[in-house]
């Protein structure tokens, strides 16, 4: 089990598909330890070590990080490191207080039941592509 990212990149900061170079590596994080190939506990490099290893300024890394731990998939644990945190319920509990502030939120808005779920609809193909 090592930590495997792939970065395409234009020069100035994104990949030839416009994603972001920060954002490659969160998603390849986030997608390896979601899908456990990355297990909770697992060590992260630091981030000048990864930003070495991938030739990325230390602040790409930093900011992929920083996402990563507001997410909930990994953890700082002070000078002991970074680690692969136990996301999965942390990950589904905030989306489900998300899900209920948005259905609430829509309810005083006045939307009905069919009209909100289409505004749902609509930003998960927005946020995932067609490919959800």
């Amino acid at each position: 089990m090592t930590l495997k990212i792939e970065i395409e990149s234009d020069g100035a900061g994104a990949g030839a598909s416009g994603v972001p170079v920060y954002e490659q590596v969160r998603a390849q994080i986030a997608g390896q330890a979601r899908g456990g190939t990355l297990p909770v506990g697992y060590k992260l490099p630091t981030v000048r070590g990864l930003a070495q290893e991938l030739g990325l300024a230390a602040n790409t890394v930093a900011k992929a990080y920083r996402a990563l731990e507001a997410d909930g998939v990994i953890e700082t644990r002070g000078r002991h490191g970074t680690f692969v945190a136990a996301a999965g319920d942390a990950a589904a509990r905030e989306a489900s207080a998300a899900a209920q502030a948005f259905a609430e939120r829509a309810r005083r808005l006045g939307l009905s039941e069919a009209s909100a779920l289409a505004a749902a609809r609509e930003a998960l193909r927005a946020a995932y592509g067609d490919s959800g």
